[in-house]
């Protein structure tokens, strides 16, 4: 498996593993694919085996202060266009990552999780934070609210799938973002705020393109 930018070339299979991964949300269009690659070409990846497009991890950099408790998914992309790409942030924003169902517990979502955490560091950005989804939360949305479930997940009474493994990948949990996706059913549109702090920051640095090479090399 090979993890690298995300190209032009990528985005009618990575349109087609969205829709294979999604049952209520809808894959971005290709005007939204390129206007990402268009606004931060560097902060797209995807995961390729054998030929074939396996994962896609798509982030903008953000100012973490316009945002918060309050922000949905929509807003923080505009609509997907990612056009609130910001490079005075110091926030790299997960807007998402998703695995072909056919191949996941295979690494693919830790690939895609280190490569940004590499691209992370290379940038001189302060944290990683991102929404997660709840997928397991409409099974017992009628015995607790949201912020319950997510808890219970953290102490380890309630498995899911996706905040099981964004705590595997060293995230932590900060709360729960209501409204965030309304088109997903699973999570009842709520979702799980996370957040990695980087720790080779250095305050007193600038936020900073990675180095063309961290481009050119499969991660």
């Amino acid at each position: 498996m090979n993890i690298r930018i995300m190209a032009a070339k990528d985005i009618e299979a990575a349109t087609d593993l969205q829709e294979r991964v999604y049952s209520a949300i809808p894959p971005f269009t290709r005007h939204q694919f390129e206007s990402l690659l268009e606004h931060f070409p560097q902060g797209q990846f995807v995961a390729e085996l054998d030929g074939k497009i396996v994962g896609l991890a798509v982030a903008l950099v953000i100012t973490w202060d316009d945002y918060s408790l309050h922000h949905t998914w929509d807003s923080v992309t505009n609509n997907g266009f990612f056009d609130t790409h910001d490079m005075s942030g110091r926030t790299l924003y997960g807007a998402e990552v998703c695995v072909d169902p056919e191949i996941r517990h295979q690494g693919v979502g830790h690939g895609l999780y280190e490569a940004r955490r590499k691209l992370c560091r290379a940038m001189n950005l302060k944290r990683i934070i991102a929404g997660g989804r709840l997928p397991g939360y409409y099974k017992v949305a009628g015995q607790m609210p949201p912020d319950e479930y997510a808890k219970r997940v953290v102490w380890g009474d309630i498995y899911d799938p996706v905040l099981r493994f964004q705590l595997g990948e060293g995230f932590n949990y900060c709360g729960i973002l209501k409204g965030y996706l309304p088109a997903d059913d699973d999570s009842l549109g709520n979702a799980a705020l996370i957040v990695w702090l980087n720790p080779e920051f250095e305050a007193e640095r600038p936020t900073q393109l990675p180095p063309a090479k961290l481009l050119q090399e499969e991660i």
